[in-house]
Formats: C-alpha cells, sequence, structure tokens
C-alpha cells in the first residue's frame, strides 16, 4: 500500500510539475483536468500513510504476541 501511494503521489507530483510549469514560461494555461490530476498528490500521500500506519498496527500486533505467555505453559507461583 506505501508502494501504491507513492507511485500515485509521484504522478500527482509530476502533474503539478507540468501544470505550473506554463506560468513559468509565459505559455498558455493546461486545461482544467490537469488540475485534477495534481490533487492524486495529495491522494498518494493519504494512500502512502494509510500503509504505514496499517504496517505499525501489525507489527505492534506481532510483538504483543509474541511477548503474551502461550497458554500451555503454567503460572509460575
Amino acid at each position: 500500500m506505501v508502494r501504491i501511494g507513492a507511485i500515485v503521489f509521484l504522478v500527482g507530483a509530476l502533474a503539478t510539475l507540468v501544470t505550473v510549469l506554463p506560468l513559468f514560461l509565459g505559455t498558455k494555461p493546461l486545461p482544467w483536468e490537469f488540475y485534477w490530476v495534481s490533487m492524486l498528490m495529495g491522494a498518494g500521500f493519504l494512500i502512502a500513510g494509510g500503509g504505514v500506519l496499517r504496517s505499525v498496527v501489525a507489527q505492534r500486533r506481532q510483538a504483543e504476541a509474541a511477548l503474551a505467555p502461550s497458554p500451555s505453559t503454567p503460572p509460575a507461583g
């Protein structure tokens, strides 16, 4: 999920660069569709962030399961 988010982010970043470039070159602005594609940068950031959070939760559960005593061993005492 992080990898997909990174790809979507890069596509959005490239679209943002292409959208802003005519402003510096003094040429005619691009159609409005390019501005919508630029929003993929934020969407990719959110997707990647969700993937990181999902990975953190999975690793935390795995660590807690490794530290928990197994039910087959009797309690010491």
